[in-house]
């Protein structure tokens, strides 16, 4: 049991696996909110985006927290539908990789694999080696997951998942997305 002192928060001795799925906004917001709370309470965090690139209004905002939060890209940008360019398939192979090597180096409390749902939904990388992922991370990391699709094995490895449901969004109206809300 963790004892918390009056006025500090506690320091978990157990870092749990959260999801962030489902069609509706919000998924990865949900993570970058957490990185930051974490960032200001002092932890280090990694974050890796699966199946994107280019310079979105949060990678900006990021680059504010270097030392605390780091940010890496595996993706072209250009893949959201379809058959994957070997390019990103080699990308998220990439992510991996480097992934086991930031849980063994043992740095960062928190890790974000944004959108890694759908780099398994498309075939970017196996449910199987996400599975292995979550299955070797270190214990005192909060390993956050997000993304559209999340295949049942990896929902059964989290310790919370949260679905969100899009109810309505602008966007099925026409809106295109605007710098500083939805990129």
């Amino acid at each position: 049991m963790i004892k918390e002192e009056k006025g500090k928060s506690a320091v978990w001795r157990k870092g749990y696996v959260q999801v962030y799925t489902g069609n509706g906004k919000g998924k990865t917001t949900a993570a970058f909110g957490l990185a930051l709370r974490a960032a200001g309470a002092g932890l280090p965090v990694f974050i890796a985006q699966f199946a994107k690139g280019g310079d979105y209004s949060e990678i900006r905002a990021f680059r504010r927290f270097e030392g605390l939060i780091t940010l890496k890209q595996y993706g072209s940008g250009s893949f959201i539908h379809g058959k994957p360019a070997e390019g990103d398939i080699r990308a998220a192979q990439k992510a991996l990789s480097e992934i086991r090597e930031v849980f063994v180096a043992g740095r960062y409390k928190v890790v974000i694999l944004d959108e890694v749902n759908i780099a398994t939904f498309f075939d970017l990388i196996s449910v199987d080696d996400l599975v292995a992922l979550i299955e070797g991370k270190p214990g005192d990391v909060e390993l956050v997951i997000t993304g559209r699709n999340a295949d049942p094995r990896v929902l059964e490895k989290a310790d919370l998942v949260t679905d969100m449901r899009e109810v309505k969004h602008y966007y099925t109206a026409g809106v295109p997305a605007r710098d500083g809300i939805e990129r």
